[in-house]
């Protein structure tokens, strides 16, 4: 070893204790990603008292329902090692064919409400065939999946939605149980809850395991008897129909734009990979998923709270998501792969003795 070696080694030690902090923090993970979603309502308590009031936090997670709901979804696809990137075209799409449709009749809600489950698992399985089936990589699949639904839209309504949702579709999204103390219970928070029920009772199943199973090795997977190409189009379909009913509670709180639904695919891949769920699948837990998506719900309240400029939060997210794949890279490179440098070859070591002849 040259004098230089132990100075070296030292400098790549520290690096690589300070990129596994970032990735730790950034990256998330089970214990992290709940100890930061404390310190971010600890900061957003002492700059606003009121938000720690019950109507307030009420309020936050009304908003911060569709979210969580998208996350739910995202997670489904991305444990199992692919990706869905059309869910928020999905949600817009949803949110506008629902107000052509209903145009504002009462009598209307349920019918609709059908055709967008179906529509919305329709999605979900030509996603999971085309990945599956044709062996197109999700990334590909879904990108175009975002971009047809994107257009279509936009060509039939002409860029500006027609008619109007009905009271009763807006209910879920925006109404709720009036009570005293927290003055209204939202409808939003209850269905919310049953999808954290049914998420955590989903994974604690047999085919929750066989998802991590087949994010984390296919072919080991395959080879047990799992048919991949089933589970995998399932995710899809769980993702899309996640998508819908998140369409629903976005439709009810924030109601009929053009721009509803844009760039929630993004939001949602940052909160599961926030909270400890490794992109390329076989890893992370669908609560810790979900606690990554009231992280960053909260992190944007934070930021409207410093007066930040909205603008800000894609560069956030961007941040959280490479983190977060550095850190999913140096840990399944092995624990001590950054910590040796490799050996020269043999022929090129200036310390090697001669051979002897």
């Amino acid at each position: 070893m040259t004098a230089t070696d132990p100075g070296r080694a030292a400098a790549t030690s520290t690096g690589t204790r300070l990129a596994g902090l970032a990735g730790r923090l950034f990256g998330g993970g089970g214990p992290t990603v709940f100890a930061l979603l404390i310190v971010i309502f600890a900061l957003i308590f002492v700059m606003n008292p009121s938000f720690a009031e019950p109507p307030s936090l009420m309020a936050f997670l009304k908003a911060a329902a569709p979210l969580v709901v998208l996350a739910v979804g995202q997670y489904f696809v991305i444990v199992c090692g692919e990706l869905d990137l059309s869910v928020g075209s999905l949600v817009g799409a949803q949110v506008v064919i629902a107000a052509a449709l209903i145009d504002g009749e009462e009598s209307r809600t349920v019918p609709v409400l059908l055709v967008m489950l179906a529509f919305g698992a329709l999605v979900g399985l030509v996603n999971g065939l085309i990945t599956t089936l044709l062996k197109v990589h999700s990334l590909i699949t879904t990108l175009g999946m975002m971009l047809v639904l994107y257009g279509a839209i936009r060509l039939w309504t002409g860029g500006s939605p027609k008619g109007a949702l009905s009271e009763a579709f807006r209910t879920a999204g925006r109404g709720g149980i009036d009570m005293p103390v927290v003055r209204q219970l939202p409808w939003a928070l209850i269905i919310l809850v049953a999808v954290v029920v049914l998420a955590i009772v989903v994974m604690r199943s047999s085919y929750g395991r066989t998802l991590v199973a087949t994010g984390d090795n296919d072919q080991a997977a395959m080879f047990a008897g799992v048919r991949v190409w089933q589970v995998r189009t399932s995710a899809f379909v769980l993702s899309s129909l996640m998508a819908t009913l998140a369409g629903v509670l976005i439709g009810g709180f924030a109601g009929v734009t053009a721009q509803v639904g844009q760039g929630l695919e993004f939001t949602a891949i940052t909160a599961v990979v926030l909270g400890g769920v490794v992109l390329g699948g076989g890893r992370g837990t669908v609560v810790a998923a979900m606690a990554g998506a009231l992280t960053i719900q909260a992190l944007f309240t934070l930021f409207n709270q410093m007066a930040l400029p909205s603008t800000i939060r894609p560069a956030v997210q961007g941040v959280i998501i490479i983190a977060a794949v550095a850190y999913a890279a140096r840990e399944r490179a092995g624990p001590g792969a950054q910590d040796h440098a490799p050996a020269a070859p043999p022929d090129q070591n200036p310390d090697r003795e001669p051979a002897a002849t």
